[in-house]
Order: structure tokens, then sequence, then C-alpha cells
């Protein structure tokens, strides 16, 4: 009988980041599917994202469920996703729950699968960042049995939370196959579905801090007199639902609305984000993109303030403070350097080809349920 994996996506990022996974497990004769859509998907505030899910052809692989109203907090969200998904595996048979990230869902796909006895892959576990992110990110490891990991730094923290070797398994990171992938869409493509009236343009995300509510309002207000200080042609793509994403909405709503050289959008399909990354100008603001993607095609990143605080650095990263003068001089930079050396640090666009092939070890599903801690420095009496 075949095993049967189940992806559980709550966002239009970590769908990005899996999809070549659901792919090569969709199209292999040795498992069959499941897609378990919930969370910001199912929101019609950040784009009902899961009918790109249905338009992409994963209709007959999906299962829906809607586990937040707006203004629900973190833990509300958890527990609901918790209670959806443990009835879903209550009434339908599932090998192995893969879950992808830091976010809450991922975390209660960890919870749900390591109280029900069922495998849980994490995939890109290990990494670290700023705000409340590296607790659940972390968390979520520990409840995970296996991890398919993105580079060798994030293995070596695995293994300092205590996690077996030979449950690790670098694989690169899954976008990155997107990336670097032929059939990516052009930019004009691009440009002509989502009806931009430029062809230079830099991209602009700010996502909340969770940590930093008391700031947010603030440093949002700041976001948006910088995009437009600095004269740029901006495609903003809007926040996720993190606590204080209100307050960003709220700026947005206040500052950038009907003016030509910005446009906002609730949600980019992933294929088409990437094109328009590959050819920005820069990307600004505090979104993952800029740390994860956007090094690997080159282009420059302005990170600002603390939410990928502790995430990799390389040299087309330029890190500063919500303080305007550098804001405006890291722009003025990244408009000078224009591109940067590429970087594989992330992987080679062979990650969905390495996670079938650990898929189809049978030591892999002979992984016990009952995880074992490893010890790095304890010495225990008598050895």
């Amino acid at each position: 009988m075949k095993k049967i994996i189940l992806f559980l996506t709550g966002t239009r990022a970590d769908f990005g980041k899996i999809k070549p996974l659901i792919n090569i497990v969709r199209d292999s004769e040795d498992f069959d599917l499941v897609i378990f859509g919930t969370g910001m998907h199912m929101l019609s505030k950040y784009g009902t994202t899961i009918n790109e899910l249905r338009n992409s052809g994963y209709t007959e692989y999906l299962f829906t469920y809607i586990n937040q109203m707006e203004g629900d907090t973190m833990e509300v969200i958890l527990s609901k996703t918790i209670t959806g998904l443990s009835s879903y595996i209550n009434e339908n048979q599932v090998d192995m729950i893969v879950i992808h990230g830091d976010r809450i869902e991922t975390l209660a796909g960890a919870i749900t699968g390591a109280l029900r006895n069922k495998l849980v892959a994490h995939i890109e576990g290990g990494e670290v960042s700023g705000t409340i992110d590296d607790l659940i990110r972390h968390s979520t490891s520990k409840l995970s049995h296996l991890h398919f990991i993105a580079n060798d730094n994030a293995k070596q923290r695995l293994l300092q939370l205590g996690e077996l070797e030979s449950s690790l398994f670098n694989i690169g990171s899954p976008d990155i196959d997107i990336m670097y992938s032929k059939d990516l869409p052009t930019l004009e493509m691009a440009i002509e579905r989502y009806e931009l009236p430029f062809h230079e343009f830099a991209i602009a995300i700010l996502h909340p801090v969770t940590t930093e509510t008391d700031k947010q309002y603030e440093h949002a207000k700041m976001f948006v007199k910088m995009l437009k200080e600095s004269g740029r042609n901006y495609i903003v793509v809007l926040p996720n639902n993190d606590m204080g994403a209100e307050y960003i909405f709220r700026a947005f709503d206040e500052d950038l609305k009907d003016i030509p050289n910005i446009k906002l959008f609730p949600s980019i399909r992933f294929e088409f984000f990437l094109s328009l990354l590959k050819h920005a100008q820069f990307i600004i603001g505090n979104s993952s993109s800029g740390i994860h993607e956007a090094p690997a095609y080159g282009v420059p990143t302005i990170n600002i303030g603390t939410r990928q605080l502790n995430r990799f650095h390389y040299e087309s990263i330029i890190n500063v403070p919500f303080e305007e003068d550098r804001i405006l001089n890291a722009i003025k930079t990244a408009l000078e350097v224009k591109r940067y050396p590429k970087t594989n640090f992330y992987g080679d666009g062979t990650s969905a080809q390495k996670f079938i092939n650990t898929l189809r070890m049978d030591a892999v599903w002979d992984t016990p349920k009952q995880k074992v801690f490893q010890d790095l420095f304890v010495k225990h009496p008598g050895s």
C-alpha cells in the first residue's frame, strides 16, 4: 500500500517554497498526496490564495480548513489548527506530515503529528532569525522526527538541539528549484499579469515584528515615508497576518493609496514574484525573501530592523535600523552596485529529487516515533 504524505500549507510563501516537493510526490508512483490548505490562504484580506492552489491543478489533492478569523491571537490560531488537522487525521489515513519553516500552522502540524504518532518531516529547520519565529521554529524541530535542512549551519544547530544526525537530510532549499527553473515566467509575463505601468522597479515588503508591536505603527509610517522620498517605482506586497499587521495596513491605507509609482498587492503568485525579484533593482523591508531568495539572484537587499536579525549574512544584504538617513543611504548604495555575485548557500536547485530519494529509503519509514535526545556534552554515570 502506498504511503500517504500530507503537506500542510498556511501561506503564499510556504506553499511556494514546498511546491517542488509537492509536485515530485504527486508525480511519483510510490506515494499518495494530500494538501491541507489553511491559514492566510483562506482569508480574502490576504488574497484568498487557496485559489492559486486550485488554479494550479491541485484541487483533487486539496483539503481546506478555515483556522482563524481576523483578530484571532496566535495561540487561538494554533489551537484551531490543531483541532482541524486532528479531525482530518481521525477520519483519513496519513503516514507523514510535511511542514515548513516557522509559521504557527507549522507548529500545529508538528504538535498534532507528534501526539498522533505520525511521522513529522520539518523543512528548513535549524535556521535563525529574530522575533518569535525562532521559538516556533526550534519548538517545531523538537517535535519533528525528520529534518530536511537547507545548509550545514542548520545541521549544526539541530545537533545542538539534541537531534540525531541520522534524522538530518541536507537537500537545500526547495524554492531554489523554482528560482533556477527554465519554466519561470518572463518579466514581460509578470508585468502583463499584474498590469504594472513600469519596467524598472524595486520590491517592498514589511512584515510585523511580534515582539515590537509598540513600535510597529511608527516603523510602518517611516517605511512608507522612505519609499515615497526615494522617488523609485515600487511593487509593495502586503504583510502577513502576524500580530501587529493592522498597524502596517493602517499606515499603507493612510499614505500609499493612489500613488502612480507605487503598486500594492495582497499577494503575488510565487513564480511571478520570483520573476519580478530577479529583475528588481533591490528589495527593501524585512521579508525573508531578501535574505533567502534575493542573494541567490545577486539582487541587493535593504534589510530593515530586527525581524531577520540573526539570519544568513551576505555582501548583498545591507542591514540598517529604522533610521531615515541610513535607509536612504542604503537605497543609494543598492542602486549604485546594481548586482552582487550570486550565492548557492541555500542549494543548487535539486532539492525535490533529493527529497524523493530520501523518502524512498526504507530506513526513513522505520524512524521511531519515540524520539531520543542526543547528548553532546553530558556524561552519564558509569560512562
